[in-house]
């Protein structure tokens, strides 16, 4: 079958047809994500649907992975309506605003996030609901930042963790100033693209860089994908992360594939190391999954010695990443 925005489309609304049948718990129900933003998110010929479930109490569990086929599965997240209350807040919180600015709901008979979504879009492009968003990630990150160099975590894969989640909020800070937040298997190409719109497209480079990316080549990256899908196949199911549920394997190698054969092989980087170092803390001690973290990590130059070095890096990275949004508010009059 051919995959089209449609027919993902018509997938998510028997989903939330299904879910939302004599169930008089849910109020609402959007899309959000590549299919809301009506991009083609076939990605490696994969994709997934992301819907979120609005209910009237608390949901029995936050989010499920459910397949629908070879090509793609839904990603549902389940919120208690407390959560949409506040508009205001909302416009200027760097996940839910924009996922609500563009959300194409599907499910809302009693009207319930009319409110919500009236007070997202009415000011969402103004630019101080833009630099609060960004703002918002980047002193996240500083104070990430601070917690690290304060307490350097002995185990290496705990101290990743904290590493890679400041990354993360640099790179989304910026992205947020010119676009939408950035998805995970298209983390740094997505990327690259918003920092052309900024301006400042050398800063892909230095963000490679503290991913170990200048130590490696496409031939080294293509090597290790064999033994991610080793440890992805060995996770036991009754102790898999949601994230790495067993639908989502192709998902993510099928992108895997994509960028490495790309122009820029080393944006395979980012959903590679995420995904990995997350099997590798629900598993420490399954070979099959951290013995090729472990090659990996040496191949990037991550060990318990480099890091503080590399955490240095990190925080010239950040400075630089202020400097973007101080000059990007001079221009704005902010």
């Amino acid at each position: 079958m051919q995959i089209t925005l449609e027919i993902l489309k018509q997938f998510a609304t028997t989903t939330v047809e299904k879910i939302t049948h004599d169930n008089f718990g849910v109020l609402s129900a959007y899309l959000r994500g590549s299919v809301a933003l009506e991009e083609m998110p076939l990605f490696g010929g994969t994709t997934d649907i992301d819907l979120v479930i609005v209910h009237a109490d608390s949901p029995a569990v936050p989010r499920e992975i459910l397949r629908l086929t070879e090509q793609v599965h839904l990603d549902i997240e389940h919120h208690e309506s407390t959560r949409y209350r506040r508009g205001r807040e909302l416009r200027v919180h760097p996940w839910l605003g924009p996922d609500l600015y563009n959300a194409q709901v599907l499910f809302d008979p009693q009207h319930y996030l009319d409110f919500a979504l009236s007070s997202v879009r009415g000011m969402f492009l103004r630019p101080e609901s833009v630099a609060a968003r960004a703002g918002t990630l980047l002193e996240e990150a500083r104070q990430h930042l601070m917690d690290l160099e304060v307490d350097l975590p002995a185990d290496l894969n705990t101290a990743l963790a904290r590493y890679f989640r400041i990354l993360h909020r640099i790179a989304n800070g910026l992205a947020l100033l010119v676009g939408e937040p950035l998805a995970e298997r298209r983390f740094l190409r997505q990327y690259a693209d918003r920092l052309e719109l900024l301006g400042k497209v050398e800063m892909h480079a230095g963000f490679v860089g503290l991913l170990g990316g200048m130590q490696v080549d496409e031939t080294q990256l293509r090597s290790v994908l064999p033994l991610w899908t080793q440890a992805m196949q060995a996770l036991p199911a009754e102790r898999c992360p949601l994230q790495l549920h067993p639908c989502r394997h192709r998902y993510y190698y099928a992108a895997f594939e994509v960028l490495v054969g790309s122009e820029r092989p080393k944006d395979v980087l980012w959903p590679l190391l995420t995904t990995w170092r997350l099997a590798a803390e629900h598993q420490p001690h399954l070979p099959a999954v951290v013995d090729g973290w472990t090659r990996l990590c040496a191949l990037l130059g991550f060990s318990a010695d480099a890091l503080p070095e590399r955490i240095q890096g990190l925080g010239i990275y950040l400075e630089q990443a202020e400097d973007v949004f101080r000059e990007w508010k001079a221009r704005e009059g902010l």
